[in-house]
Order: structure tokens, then C-alpha cells, then sequence
């Protein structure tokens, strides 16, 4: 009778049932993955397999977007939104530097395990995300390379401003907060208020917002414009320099803009004066 009730249990598998691993270990050629990225909670699908990738090519390979869509066949839109997902999830970081010759490049870095500093460095502990009561936690947004408070500040003000555009975009002071990074993001990439007030609220669905905070959080990462182009620097402007002119007073050739007398004349006409 034990037994029979064993076999009935709910949480018992059957011995042939579900997923079977036929492995061999590899010798050449392989690339180790982390389960936090394979398993990851939050990643698209391409997302994952685009970092997998990434991951597995050599320093120096090109993995710009174009580059990207012309090896997959999924275009450059799906490929490009992929990127900002890693990246948000720090498992791309993208720089701009100044190479010795005065160009400006970008500077893509693959993280395999992100905020592993280094091997003998502390793993930071994982950053809290606003929770709804009873409901998911709010999506990740992007991060600012330089989270200024000035900057964070005008980001606040923005959210906190955007029910004068649609009511129901009243957030509390914990949404605020998760979302204010995000908007910084945007700022810091030479994007106005305005067009950032735009993004968030231009296109909103006509029926009640449940959760208007992950609607904002998801706009502020799938939107997410790349950085501003580098523009080089401006020359400064050449001296001027004016014709020769001679003196009528004592015939010396000067430089000037129009014809009348040299320095040294006007000092003495000031001084007999």
C-alpha cells in the first residue's frame, strides 16, 4: 500500500521522463558559459545566444551591427535591441577612445561574468530592484557612466513631472528611484528633456496602466539611443592679420586696417596734446 502511494506522489518523475544529457568532454575548440547567463531570468533568447557568441570569438573580431546581421539572419533592429540587453546587463560594455592618431573608436569589452573585477576581487553584492507589492520586480534599466547627482536629480525632476502629461504616470518614490538611472542614461547621451519626456509618454495604450513604472522601465531600455558621435575638436580661428599701411606721419610701413598713423606717432600726438 506504500508503495502504491509512492508511485502516485505528485513530485515524483519517472525515471525516463523530461530532459536527457548525452555529454562528451571537450578537448578543442570549446568556450565555457556560466549558468547565470544560459539560465538567465530576464535575457531575451537572442540575447543569450548572441553573448554565447560573443564570447567564443578571439580578440579583435568585429562584432559591430552590421557585421552581426550580415553572419545571422536576424536583422540589424533585433540584433541592435540584443546588444542593449547585454550591455544593461553588464555583459557588454562599449567605450569611446581616442586612438593615437586622433580618431575616435569604440571600444567593445565581452564580460563573461559581470562585476568580476578581477580574480582575487569581491563579487559586489547583487542590487536591489524595486518590487510592486505582490506583483514582479521591475525590470533592469540602463546605468549612466557617470551617475552624477546633478544628473540623477534632473532625472528625478522628469519622472516626477510626467503625470502632467498622462495622470496615470503617477509614480511613488520607489519607482522614482529604480527609473531615475535610466533616464540618465538617456540624458547623458546628448538626448534632450523634451525627448526623453516624448519617449516615455508619446504612443501609450488607451487602457488602464497597471504597472506604469515597468512600461517606463521597458521604454528606457529597448529605446535606449547609442551614444553621440565624437565630434573632433574645433582649430581656433587664425590671428588677423591687417594690410600694411604707411604712416602719415612718418612714412614707416605699419600694419593696421586703414591708413593713418603708426604707434609711435599717436603717442607723441597724445603727448604734446
Amino acid at each position: 500500500m506504500q508503495g502504491a502511494l509512492a508511485c502516485r506522489h505528485p513530485n515524483r518523475r519517472h525515471p525516463h521522463s523530461g530532459l536527457v544529457h548525452d555529454d562528451a568532454r571537450h578537448t578543442t575548440r570549446f568556450t565555457v558559459i556560466g549558468n547565470h547567463l544560459a539560465q538567465h531570468p530576464e535575457l531575451s533568447l537572442l540575447a543569450i545566444g548572441l553573448s554565447v557568441h560573443i564570447q567564443s570569438l578571439p580578440a579583435g573580431a568585429r562584432i559591430d551591427i552590421k557585421s552581426l546581421a550580415a553572419r545571422f539572419p536576424e536583422g540589424t533592429i533585433r540584433i541592435a535591441a540584443a546588444l542593449r540587453e547585454l550591455e544593461t546587463h553588464g555583459y557588454l560594455r562599449r567605450t569611446r577612445e581616442r586612438v593615437p592618431d586622433g580618431r575616435i573608436i569604440t571600444r567593445t569589452t565581452s564580460c563573461n561574468q559581470p562585476g568580476h573585477g578581477g580574480r582575487d576581487a569581491p563579487r559586489p553584492a547583487p542590487r536591489k530592484r524595486t518590487r510592486q507589492p505582490g506583483g514582479k520586480p521591475l525590470p533592469a534599466v540602463p546605468r549612466p557612466a557617470y551617475p552624477a547627482p546633478a544628473l540623477l536629480q534632473q532625472a528625478t525632476d522628469l519622472l516626477s513631472r510626467l503625470r502632467r502629461d498622462d495622470s496615470r504616470l503617477l509614480l511613488s518614490t520607489c519607482d522614482t528611484a529604480h527609473l531615475a538611472p535610466g533616464v540618465a542614461a538617456w540624458l547623458e547621451r546628448d538626448v534632450s528633456p523634451a525627448a526623453v519626456r516624448h519617449a516615455l509618454t508619446a504612443d501609450l495604450p488607451p487602457e488602464p496602466l497597471h504597472r506604469p513604472a515597468a512600461l517606463l522601465a521597458h521604454r528606457l531600455t529597448a529605446q535606449l539611443p547609442p551614444p553621440p558621435p565624437f565630434a573632433p575638436p574645433q582649430a581656433p580661428p587664425p590671428p588677423t592679420r591687417h594690410p600694411l599701411q604707411t604712416c602719415d606721419g612718418c612714412d614707416r610701413a605699419f600694419r593696421a586696417p586703414g591708413p593713418g598713423r603708426c604707434r609711435d606717432c599717436r603717442s607723441c600726438l597724445l603727448e604734446t596734446a
